[in-house]
């Protein structure tokens, strides 16, 4: 996931990270043990931002419409590290100079079994009703299996209802299809940042709808916060910041876990947060504002990470009514923990009893707190993560709301799986024995140990890192490279990464406001993730070689 052009230019944190070995830890709030001041220019600094997709838009085509320019323009200025991957892959016998890829967040850890799974014979039938038109929400057999595996894996007090589910090729056409049917053009979602960039082009180029920052730093102001926090002061703010500035705020994206930090909001947290949208999308709420949430939405991104269960925990399930479902908590992310009490679990954490503190998507965060409002708050989980299949395309929504579904059920028209790999998935998601016995622990294994191989060599470099207990990657302060601490420099750095053939994901892809953070993926087979660590401490040494980085890579904006 690469940059996308946006109207932002200095950074609101210089201050180098610390000399020392630390981790970002959970313990004292999470933040670092030697905390850097705030530069003082910093106080002035909006805490929100309006995103500009297209401020620096540039297309001279003749043979495109003015869309899509818009949309060949996205594709240039925000593939260039991706492109140049895949011109150069690293393969072990092929191309062994090649880029090794630790930017990419999907798990390559897991192929055999998959492969094997894929194979069996259950998994090539053929019926006449998979080689015709079927229903645009999805056959109705995968949309049973869908519902029943989340209200197992989840523990929905009640059963899911498979009415309620609406499946697609992924959760970026889901993105892209929310904002269509939910949002007027023009009109915004609030979102935290660091977040998973690639969004803004989701819910951009089909809907036109626009992002609004909630900027999150890394300072730690007490013992019971931690770096990158979310607030509903924060929430507040930046919702107030885009009414001032005449940008209607339809809805709140929430990723749980979150990417890139790998941190899990808490129970009490999600139900704030889903309060705030609920009370500002009221006629009391939204009194004192113009323009506000008339029609609040709250995604709940039940998605992007493998399922992978925490270390040394104990489960306490958290019954939720059925009614309840939204509640964003990702029971699906890499969780491969550097500290001994990890708090956060994942769906394997099920198989495991020892293996606990993460919430489910569909379970309460404190009961018997119900939903604020369920009618507006949508739950979308895919198997990129959780079964490491990023190539399938597979994503599904879980709306109680029957006009939202029938609105993104109509655009699965241009979105919709294969009969065949429908069959597929269903067969896939009722082998709860090879789920449980097989895949969950191995692939919880393998990831614990990668995790564990990539924290080691942070700690043996220096390198304070964020270790929040979930998803493929970790959150690095590289800040104490970055003299001047600008995003110029920032690029620099990346740049000379990928001339020493190891691609990472740069702090400002995820509109973080810090200069010096970047994004490492783990979830990579032992032989790769060694030398790819060794091309990055190769730069972070000085020994690699260092070039001038071209024109078209200063400015995630340059053509």
């Amino acid at each position: 996931m690469f940059p996308l052009p946006q109207k932002e230019s200095r950074a609101s944190a210089t201050c180098p990270g610390p000399d020392s070995t630390q981790e970002l830890s959970r313990n004292n709030g999470g933040g670092l043990e030697e905390g850097c001041s705030r530069n003082p220019d910093q106080k002035g600094l909006k805490l929100y931002q309006v995103g500009d997709p297209t401020a620096t838009f540039s297309c001279d085509s003749s043979c495109l419409s003015s869309r899509g320019k818009i949309v060949k323009w996205f594709w240039d200025s925000a593939e260039k590290g991706y492109r140049t991957y895949h011109e150069n892959e690293y393969d072990e016998d092929k191309n062994p100079s090649g880029i090794i890829n630790l930017g990419t967040s999907e798990n390559k850890l897991c192929f055999d079994l998959l492969s094997w799974r894929l194979r069996q014979s259950d998994m090539l039938q053929v019926e006449p009703s998979l080689l015709q038109y079927g229903d645009w929400r999805g056959h109705l057999f995968l949309r049973e299996e869908v519902a029943k595996f989340l209200s197992f894996y989840c523990k929905s007090p009640a059963p899911l209802k498979p009415e309620n589910v609406v499946v697609l090729n992924g959760c970026a056409s889901l993105f892209s299809a929310l904002a269509t049917v939910l949002c007027e053009v023009g009109e915004a979602f609030l979102i935290p940042t660091p977040y998973y960039g690639a969004i803004t082009q989701h819910v951009f180029l089909y809907g036109s709808v626009r992002l609004v920052y909630v900027h999150l730093d890394s300072e730690v102001t007490g013992q019971d916060t931690r770096p990158f926090q979310l607030t509903v002061e924060k929430l507040e703010m930046a919702l107030r910041g885009a009414n001032s500035e005449g940008v209607k705020v339809k809805g709140l994206i929430l990723i749980n876990p979150q990417n890139p930090l790998g941190d899990i909001y808490s129970p009490g947290e999600l139900q704030e947060y889903l309060e705030f949208a609920k009370r500002w999308g009221t006629p009391e709420g939204s009194a004192s504002f113009l323009r506000c949430f008339k029609s609040p939405t709250v995604i709940s991104v039940v998605s992007v990470t493998t399922g992978m269960v925490t270390l040394g925990q104990t489960n306490v399930p958290l019954p939720l009514p059925k009614e309840c479902l939204g509640i964003v908590v990702q029971r699906h992310e890499t969780q491969a923990c550097s500290g001994p009490e990890p708090d956060s679990l994942s769906i394997s954490s099920l198989v495991h009893p020892k293996a606990q503190g993460f919430h489910a998507a569909f379970s309460p965060p404190c009961a018997p707190r119900r939903l604020p409002d369920p009618q507006r708050t949508h739950v979308m989980w895919a198997t990129s993560k959780d079964f490491g299949m990023s190539g399938l395309r597979f994503g599904t929504l879980y709306t109680e709301n029957q006009d939202v579904a029938t609105a993104v059920a109509s655009l699965c028209r241009y979105h919709g799986l294969s009969g065949l790999l429908q069959s597929q998935m269903a067969q896939m998601l009722r082998d709860r024995d090879w789920i449980n016995q097989v895949y969950l622990p191995e692939n919880h294994a393998r990831l614990k140990a990668a995790h564990a191989y990539v924290s080691e060599e942070l700690r043996a470099l220096g390198v304070p890192f964020l270790s929040r207990g979930a998803g493929f990657f970790i959150w690095v302060d590289l800040r104490k490279f970055l003299p001047k601490g600008t995003f110029e420099e920032e690029m620099q750095l990346w740049y000379r990464f990928l001339e020493n053939k190891v691609l990472l994901s740069y702090g400002k892809a995820f509109q973080c406001r810090e200069p010096g953070w970047f994004r490492i993926i783990f979830s990579d087979r032992a032989h790769r993730l060694r030398l790819g660590m060794q091309r990055v401490r190769q730069v972070l040494e000085g020994k690699s070689q260092v070039v001038e980085e071209p024109a078209s890579l200063a400015d995630p904006g340059a053509k």
